[in-house]
């Protein structure tokens, strides 16, 4: 067994112990969305602390935890367990930069497509069968009929790429016109490979983006982090209610991920 693969399948071990293993629908949370724990039912919360080999929080507003109810491998393992255990249905979110036009600041934008600008992918080094093909297909990566299941929620999402980059600087404004340039109508610094890994599993994708701020160039503000939790904090309500439609609309319970 591969090292990556005996590290996944070691913290499927403790996760099936706390009953993920009934889950059929993932959610990774980004920055400022942790308060949709909140809203779950009969929920168990495993700090990843807890969890072998899972990365720890590094950036505030990134909860760090499970509730059920860093390299490319290291990011991607905690969607990749779950996959692992069943999960087939995962809901992306994350928080992003602005760049399409008519995009302001609290709009919830469901994904499209990405652009992977992170130079790096999950799928780098030996093959492991089971965590997917070596030269998968990504033309579908982000699935259409879940994709519509959210907007059947809010018909008021906007539709759109997102652009991955490494970083942890934000863009800057040369940046942000190259990335409109080849089409991204948002940015941040996640996402792509998870979508990536459990794309190459099998598994069905769907993601959304809060736009916390325009980006550099579009907006005359300097761009900060604590801007990026307090966007996420105005627009919880709203985001909420989209989760929470969405999830109504899935069977089975969920595992909830607050990106480390």
């Amino acid at each position: 067994m591969s090292g990556e693969l005996a590290r996944v399948d070691e913290a499927a071990i403790v996760l099936r112990a706390a009953g993920a293993d009934r889950a059929r629908l993932g959610l990774v949370l980004g920055s400022g969305l942790r308060s949709f724990a909140a809203c779950m039912r009969n929920a168990r919360e495993l700090p990843f602390a807890t969890i072998p080999h899972w990365p720890v929080p590094k950036v505030e507003g990134h909860g760090g935890s499970l509730l059920v109810g860093d390299s490319p491998a290291e990011v991607t393992r905690a969607v990749r367990t779950l996959a692992r255990l069943g999960v087939r249905e995962f809901v992306l979110t994350n928080a992003a930069g602005g760049i399409g036009d008519g995009l302001r600041a609290g709009d919830l934008m469901a994904i499209t497509d990405h652009l992977n600008l992170t130079g790096a992918s999950p799928l780098i080094g030996p093959q492991v069968k089971e965590l997917g093909p070596r030269f998968p297909d990504q033309s579908r990566v982000w699935d259409e009929a879940l994709r519509e299941r959210l907007v059947a929620v809010d018909a008021r999402l906007a539709r759109g790429v997102y652009a991955g980059l490494l970083g942890p600087s934000y863009e800057t404004p040369a940046e942000v016109r190259m990335l409109r340039a080849l089409g991204a109508d948002a940015v941040g610094m996640s996402t792509v490979h998870e979508a990536i890994a459990l794309n190459a599993m099998g598994c069905r994708v769907a993601g959304v983006s809060l736009i916390s701020n325009l980006a550099a160039g579009i907006s005359k503000a300097p761009l900060s982090h604590d801007e990026v939790i307090a966007a996420g904090k105005a627009a919880e309500g709203r985001f909420l209610r989209v989760l929470e439609g969405f999830c109504a609309s899935s069977t089975g319970p969920l595992a909830d991920l607050e990106t480390p």
